[in-house]
């Protein structure tokens, strides 16, 4: 079957539930049921796992747990809310501290109610999940198809979540390069990202409906900062991140003067900023870890494109 041909690899984790579910879990794993038999793998480390298995309710507690493992998940994902605290928070979802299904934080895929549910159906849930993977990978290399049509637009508070999940997506490989999780586009909050959208100008780029690029940028008097250049792994080396520069540029044609900084190792990034002409000015040490370095670029009064001084 193709639900079974990519092997995925499923992460549990047990947010604050009465372990009903937790047992039922493990027994799905044993040689009774025996899951493994499906070529499906229990794993430990958010990297490698495909579905985010989660039992309990989601409280103020474990909600940045479970948002920092998710995104600590490569794309595609899938997650399964296994069990009714799970799905809808049960008796518990009225409680001061609990804001009730895992879907009131992630979005859900699969939805296996039960109390305590079956090894049987929590076997069936993940099989849908799996199933709902190769969905999501299918999408996302028929977009890769037509990233040749990509568009290029202002972005709104409105694609705030989009665009944050996305940088969540880009900067963890950031901080495994670096191996430094203190980057500030991992601590970003929704709110934050929302504050920015007041002073600064966004960009998307948008393939079948789905942002898969985005840049920032602000005018301070004739310098223009421009920040955050990200792309989605699967659109890589397609020419979308030389394009939104070029884009960000033009929407500051007033700027004598751009400015960016990146990682000293973020090689990527670096490449469609000096296609179009930045070059490093200077490189700061910012952690143990990291060194951030500075590139700007001047333009005559050809305007945007014009050579860099």
């Amino acid at each position: 079957m193709r639900a079974f041909v990519r092997s995925p690899w499923v992460l549990h984790y047990d947010a604050s539930s009465c372990n009903g579910c937790d047992i039922e879990v493990i027994a799905s794993l044993t040689p009774l049921y025996d899951l493994e038999r499906l070529g499906i793998l229990n794993t430990g480390n958010p990297k490698h796992a495909d579905i985010f298995l989660v039992t309990g309710s989601v409280n103020a507690q474990n909600v940045k747990v479970i948002q920092t493992l998710y995104e600590q998940m490569p794309e595609p994902r899938a997650v399964v809310a296994v069990g009714t605290c799970a799905t809808s928070g049960c008796v518990f979802r009225e409680c001061y501290n609990v804001m009730g299904g895992v879907d009131t934080v992630l979005p859900v895929d699969v939805y296996v109610p039960g109390c305590a549910v079956r090894p049987e159906s929590i076997i069936d849930g993940i099989l849908q999940a799996a199933q709902a993977l190769e969905r999501k990978r299918v999408f996302l290399r028929s977009l890769r198809g037509r990233a040749g049509a990509v568009v290029v637009e202002r972005a709104f508070a409105g694609d705030a979540p989009e665009i944050l999940a996305l940088q969540k997506i880009v900067f963890q490989n950031e901080a495994e390069m670096y191996d430094d999780y203190t980057l500030t586009p991992l601590k970003q909050t929704l709110d934050d990202l929302h504050a920015d959208f007041q002073h600064r100008v966004f960009l998307k780029a948008v393939v079948g409906g789905k942002i898969v690029g985005s840049i920032r940028g602000r005018l301070e008097g004739d310098t223009a900062d421009i920040g955050w250049l990200i792309v989605h792994p699967y659109f890589w080396g397609r020419g979308i991140g030389p394009r939104l520069v070029g884009e960000i540029e033009a929407h500051f044609p007033t700027a004598r003067r751009f400015e960016t900084f990146m990682g000293e190792r973020s090689r990527y990034t670096m490449v469609p900023f000096t296609e179009h002409g930045y070059v490093p000015v200077r490189q700061v040490k910012v952690t143990e870890h990291r060194d951030r370095v500075y590139f700007e670029k001047r333009r005559d009064a050809g305007g945007v494109g014009g050579d860099p001084a």
